[in-house]
């Protein structure tokens, strides 16, 4: 007899791998096993000590945490955008600004905001993944983009172009600069390229920029072309949606905060739906997150930065020895990308030898299939978030692993 009720069939998203993995490196180290995880995006360091004393403040003052405005509180609206200021040279209206309950909650209101259901919105594979999943759980038709090496992982007029005339005209662009799982960017004159796309075919840019701030220019990749933080798409155009996040750069992953700029016409849907939707962000880490602006917080970040570049260039130098395919270059954000080459002869898909290797060695990865449903049975991702010592001692275990 089948059940009355059901999950709904815009809840049928496809789960992450990774979830697995994460799952299976709990069991081994609650049974004594030293894993070493490149699994998750989340920095070590945690948060700038200034945040955390901050933070430590509130709560022992004895302050009621009540409910802020849905859009964050003033303070905080105008801290970020004076770093608008700081960074890119733009002048930014804090009521344009609207606090979010991490990134993940400024792509669910900015989706709601910007597309109608049975829009069609073109993003690039691989990509993260929950672009595709809240896209698909709206009721919106998404388009994938097979954006390859060829483009640097990344965007073109010509495959929008492609798009648009196979099936339709596109509603939204979602582009990521740093990306996950790639950390390829977009230079000023590519992103320029795209935003005039978007407006010459009517079509809503939404800008990723949570890894903004980790770059490597300087590092031999195509970074050099790019201003040291990442290009702001509001730099050329107001009219996209522009996310960001205290989570990469200042490590604040777990405080849950992220922020957007909202073009005019979307501050009062956006205002509306978060107060339904979340009320308002989390309030100590609003009140606390002013001090990551501070020049001691930004200058932790930077140096946190620096210590992900000499991480990512062990990486890169193993590249020959571990026998991979072709790597993205890593522009920003702390994660490599790299089909596995050789290694598919004997474990078939990534998944496989993401399996095998923490069986084996107690090494976590993540199988390229979170990221690319078509091509991503050859790649895997690493992230070099867990810092040098992690890095080093993971290298040394795939490489046993695969010599054995």
């Amino acid at each position: 007899m089948s059940p009355r009720f059901a999950a709904s069939s815009r809840s049928q998203v496809p789960p992450f791998a990774v979830m697995d993995i994460l799952a299976r490196v709990d069991a081994l180290r609650s049974q004594g096993r030293d894993v070493v995880s490149l699994c998750a995006g989340e920095p070590s360091g945690g948060a700038p000590s200034a945040v955390s004393a901050k933070a430590a403040q509130v709560h022992a003052s004895g302050r009621a945490l009540t409910y802020t405005p849905a859009l964050g509180t003033a303070e905080l609206r105008a801290a970020i955008a004076e770093h608008y200021r700081r960074w890119y040279g733009l002048a930014v209206d804090p009521a344009q600004v609207a606090v979010t309950t991490g990134s993940s909650g400024a792509f669910l209101l900015s989706f709601l905001a910007a597309f109608e259901a049975g829009d069609r919105v073109a993003l690039a594979r691989p990509g993260y993944p929950a672009y595709r999943n809240i896209l698909a759980a709206l009721g919106c038709e998404v388009v994938e983009l097979d954006a390859g090496p060829d483009s640097r992982f990344q965007p073109t007029p010509e495959m929008l172009d492609a798009a648009a005339s196979e099936r339709g005209p596109l509603a939204g662009l979602v582009l990521a600069s740093p990306a996950n799982p790639t950390g390829t960017m977009v230079d000023r004159a590519e992103l320029t390229a795209l935003t005039d796309w978007c407006a010459e075919n009517g079509v809503r840019l939404v800008s990723d920029e949570i890894y903004h701030g980790i770059t490597y220019p300087g590092a031999g990749t195509a970074s050099d072309a790019h201003s040291p933080r990442g290009v702001c798409a509001w730099e050329l155009d107001r009219e996209s949606i522009v996310i960001s996040s205290f989570s990469k750069y200042w490590g604040m992953t777990g405080w849950r905060l992220g922020w957007m700029l909202v073009p005019d016409e979307l501050v009062g849907a956006v205002d509306a739906l978060a107060g339904n939707v979340a009320l308002c962000p989390p309030a100590p880490s609003q009140l606390a997150a002013v001090e990551a602006f501070s020049p001691e917080s930004y200058g932790e970040a930077d140096a946190w930065v620096a210590g992900y570049a000499r991480t990512r260039q062990t990486l890169l130098d193993a590249l020959p020895a571990l026998g991979w395919g072709p790597a993205a270059p890593a522009d920003g954000a702390f994660y490599l990308y790299a089909e596995l080459g050789d290694q598919l002869g004997r474990f078939g898909d990534s998944r496989e030898y993401a399996r095998a290797l923490l069986e084996a060695e107690a090494v976590a990865l993540v199988p390229g299939t979170d990221f690319d449903a078509v091509h991503g049975t050859r790649a895997v991702r690493l992230s070099f978030a867990a810092g040098q010592a992690a890095v080093e001692t993971a290298i040394e275990r795939i490489l046993r692993f695969q010599g054995a």
